[in-house]
């Protein structure tokens, strides 16, 4: 279904789950780019794990609902996220979110890895060739998804637990997990960190010739393995209270 919204479009799909009770996983990337950007990486690399998802996933069944969500108007300011997030009914069902913002590009030089400064903890590695995976501290199993199907041959997985919903580390704010946190829900940032990485991000240069495919399809096959662990899976993804 096409939803509008002030200045935009977002696309939604839906395939049940059979289990009512144990409510939705919803994926998530932005489809729209900067001006003078083809948005290779930015975003048409989270938007084609997106559509693969929904190939893979279209035949049989899961315990629980999978969702669909292409937003617009990321680029101007989470507008379709925003969007999203603010249907409460539609929230509901939703237990967890996962946003894919750029999965495509990885650097094997040292030093190609940037943090940014201030940050209170330091990146795996200072070669870019990590998925990240940000998630607030309020739903740590809903991160630790990723742990759980890390295998060498498949980029590997550093996440980022996030407290007071990122208001510290502005810098994890800027993309469409953040109104999911807003709003109170387990959502996370899958990403190969942006311009921490990328000299092309948000140029002309963002194009497919400036993909690294192996990284592209290993970090597309993680998130598979985790869509179909947590879509399988019954259990709850928050953490329970006094555990965070």
């Amino acid at each position: 279904s096409l939803e509008r919204f002030p200045r935009g479009i977002n696309i939604f799909a839906e395939k049940p789950g059979t289990d009512k009770k144990a409510g939705a996983i919803l994926l998530a990337a932005h489809y729209d780019t900067v001006r003078n950007s083809p948005g290779a990486d930015d975003n048409a690399s989270g938007v084609a794990v997106l559509l693969e998802i929904a190939r893979l996933f279209n035949s049989g069944s899961t315990p629980r609902t999978l969702q669909l969500a292409f937003f617009d108007k990321e680029e101007a300011g989470l507008l379709g996220s925003r969007a999203f997030a603010n249907n409460a009914a539609r929230l509901q069902q939703i237990r967890g979110v996962i946003n894919m913002d750029m999965v495509g590009y990885a650097c094997y030089i040292k030093g190609c890895q940037k943090t940014p400064s201030g940050f209170p903890i330091k990146v795996t590695s200072d070669k870019g060739d990590f998925l990240a995976v940000v998630g607030d501290t309020e739903h740590l199993p809903l991160l630790n998804t990723f742990k759980t199907v890390e295998t060498p041959e498949l980029p590997p997985v550093f996440t980022l637990p996030v407290p007071l919903k990122g208001v510290l580390t502005p810098d994890v704010l800027r993309s469409d997990h953040a109104p999911f946190w807003l709003q109170g829900k387990g959502a996370l940032l899958v990403t190969d960190t942006a311009n921490l990485r990328s000299s092309f991000y948000h140029h002309p240069s963002d194009t497919p010739a400036n993909i690294e495919r192996n990284f592209f399809t290993g970090s597309a096959q993680l998130i598979v393995n985790v869509t179909s662990s947590v879509l399988s899976g019954t259990g709850s993804l928050e953490t329970p209270i006094g555990d965070g």
